[in-house]
């Protein structure tokens, strides 16, 4: 493959990709006017019809005041159920089984206090090792809330070291909770077989995809986890903080014996306002909502997932192993003599679109990338430095950009 400036621009005319519905940023520094933008992985890019819709929701406010509730143009007392079928079609899903609701950590807290139920020997909570430190704080302090000690509760696996625990001490384990993919090496772990492990061994299995949820097709009905989270602002391009999302399979929904907190949108839309003292809980997972939705605030993320419902996540899959397959030769081609170590699993199979790569001194490589190369890179101290060519506004130029930007600012023999 021809691995010069020219190829990678002959590639983008027949690959082309869907930039022109981002607001890509401008380089800070380097000779092309935009950014070679790998950090979607930490937060995406803005698509560009967020800001016209998005003031179509002000614009009925301004208008409307509190009648907004039902007769805005997106009216706001079932607005999270404009982004139900699309957000379920993302991550493989029934609707009853998907809700676009609050944070990702609230959302794992509000799942655990119904499926983390230790008793007796079975207490434990896996985890992987190199888990994104939120779900460590998150299961540690689950454990603490049931009187346990976090220390001997929480284990820590490597994602190859799941399956053989679980075959050997599956009746300790209480929960699994892992990344989809994970975020520090960037590797798609194996989503229906760690599940159906988990199950054989009598263990509830949850999943946090924030890496994984629009890198990655999905199919969470089939596989049949208990429950999932995710959150919308890297790969889903919903913003800084966007609501995130929670699935919970449908065998869960009408189990009398699940505890579950309440609160104002938990009880069933059609007798909301007859203000009864007790809920109603719908039969869908709806019923693990607590608060009304911030309405200005999932705006954006329904303009985004309605984007990758029309594009569809096996073509953005498909694109994803071209381009990221595309940088890594170029990696192995530019830095075959530099002091740099691959992370992420070299089978296409088993990571998505991001490459990680341990540098010395990761901070300033990305510092000098940006500055001096308008190259956006995302940098886990100390020696790490993740690239993520995302299927949606990457292109083949831009890789040919970080591939050529790397090699001038890392150290080695040229």
């Amino acid at each position: 493959m021809d691995t010069t400036e020219a190829g990678a621009r002959e590639l983008d005319l027949g690959d082309p990709g869907y930039r022109d519905r981002f607001a890509v940023p401008p380089a800070e520094g380097g000779g092309y006017p935009e950014t070679a933008y790998f950090a979607g992985n930490s937060l995406g890019l803005q698509p560009r019809a967020v800001r016209a819709e998005l003031l179509e929701d002000l614009d009925d406010w301004a208008r409307l005041g509190v009648e907004g509730h039902l007769e805005a143009r997106r009216p706001w007392l079932p607005y999270h159920s404009l982004l139900t079928e699309t957000a379920a079609r993302l991550v493989g899903a029934l609707p009853s089984e998907t809700v676009i609701m609050n944070s990702l950590t609230v959302n794992l807290h509000l799942l655990m206090v119904s499926f983390y139920r230790p008793r007796g020997r079975r207490t434990k909570i896996l985890i992987e090792d190199s888990a994104f430190p939120s779900d460590s704080y998150a299961v540690r302090s689950q454990a603490r809330f049931h009187g346990l000690d976090p220390d001997t509760t929480v284990v820590r696996l490597d994602g190859g070291e799941v399956l053989d625990f679980l075959a050997r001490e599956g009746d300790t384990v209480a929960l699994v909770l892992l990344g989809g993919v994970n975020y520090l090496t960037g590797e798609l772990l194996d989503i229906p077989a760690i599940t159906a492990a988990g199950h054989a061994a009598g263990a509830v299995v949850g999943w946090d995809l924030a890496h994984a949820a629009g890198n990655v097709p999905l199919r969470l009905h089939d596989w049949g986890p208990d429950f999932a989270a995710w959150c919308s602002y890297k790969y889903l391009n919903s913003g800084p903080g966007a609501v995130a999302g929670a699935f919970v399979h449908e065998r869960h929904h009408d189990d009398p014996e699940l505890p579950r907190f309440e609160g104002w949108w938990s009880t069933e839309e059609a007798t909301r306002f007859e203000m009864a003292p007790v809920s109603r809980p719908p039969s869908t997972v709806e019923a693990w909502q607590i608060s009304n939705p911030p309405i200005l605030a999932m705006s954006p993320v329904r303009t985004s997932l309605r984007i990758f419902d029309e594009i569809g996540m096996d073509t953005l899959r498909a694109r994803s192993l071209r381009l990221t397959g595309y940088l890594e030769m170029l990696l192995e081609e530019t830095l075959a003599t530099r002091p740099v170590t691959l992370l992420t699993p070299r089978e296409a199979e088993r990571r998505g679109c991001q490459l990680s790569l341990r540098v010395d001194d990761a901070a300033t490589i990305a510092r000098r990338l940006r500055t001096e190369h308008g190259v956006c890179a995302d940098v886990r101290n100390p020696d790490v430095v993740r690239i993520a060519p995302v299927p949606l506004y990457s292109t083949y130029h831009d890789c040919w950009r970080a591939a050529t930007a790397l090699a001038a600012v890392i150290g080695g023999r040229p």
